[in-house]
């Protein structure tokens, strides 16, 4: 419960002259604030004995006479809000890249991690917390791997063509693809300090297409450096490469 600060019988007021907290309105038509100590008690207790609720530490604004409707308000938009933070998607990321071979294996993976917002919703302070949870991996040849827990990870060059990772992808035709990858984040949220709550539902973003050029590879024995002949196989402008 919030209980008001520098009341008359408040528990903790020093004198008559306590030095209460200054509330002014958050906006030109809004009313001022009241400052308020938080207490807490046990809910299964009759009449308990109230004591300061540690993870508030002094008086703070209460800008509505019923806190418990504000968060209760808070709670019933909290998704609408937290779809609307500027969460960063990260990148999709591929080994190797841009060109890769086809029907080698083609590794991709997430470069994100959970992010944290200080928002003010019905003037009470709120910090949001999004975590990535889920990626669905779209590759561009019509296949898809996901959702999927795993991120995926970077591996060395030496690795590339022989390693085939979780969210790794064997495109077997040659031609340019469109690559996208989608992450789903989870939340929590916490009004003035408190207790971190989960919001039900999810904010899923999709990054930027990111082109993938698939190439095939081809061997021929020559007998002549391209300094040597420049029209022999392999060499630019031949068409073999």
């Amino acid at each position: 419960m919030a209980d008001t600060h520098c009341r008359a019988d408040g528990p903790d007021t020093k004198d008559p002259g306590c030095d209460a907290l200054n509330c002014p309105a958050t906006t030109p038509a809004g009313e001022e604030g009241t400052p308020v100590i938080w207490k807490e008690a046990p809910k299964a207790i009759t009449n308990p004995g109230w004591t300061d609720w540690i993870p508030v530490s002094g008086p703070t604004c209460l800008y509505d006479a019923e806190p418990e409707n504000v968060l209760a308000n808070i709670a019933a938009r909290i998704l609408t809000d937290f779809r609307q933070l500027p969460v960063n998607p990260g990148n999709l990321e591929a080994q190797p890249f841009p060109h890769t071979l086809k029907g080698g294996p083609t590794n991709f993976y997430a470069t994100t991690g959970e992010q944290g917002f200080d928002v003010t919703i019905l003037g009470q302070t709120v910090h949001l917390t999004a975590t990535p949870a889920n990626y669905t991996y779209t590759f561009g040849d019509g296949t898809v791997l996901g959702p999927t827990p795993a991120a995926g990870y970077s591996i060395p060059e030496a690795e590339w063509l022989n390693n085939e990772t979780r969210t790794s992808h064997t495109y077997t035709d040659t031609g340019n693809y469109q690559a996208t990858l989608t992450t789903s984040f989870t939340g929590t949220y916490s009004v003035n300090n408190g207790p971190p709550l989960p919001i039900n539902g999810t904010l899923d973003i999709t990054t930027p297409a990111k082109t993938i050029q698939v190439w095939k590879s081809e061997k021929a024995l020559v007998a002549d450096t391209c300094q040597e002949n420049p029209n022999s196989w392999g060499c630019p402008g031949t068409g073999i490469q």
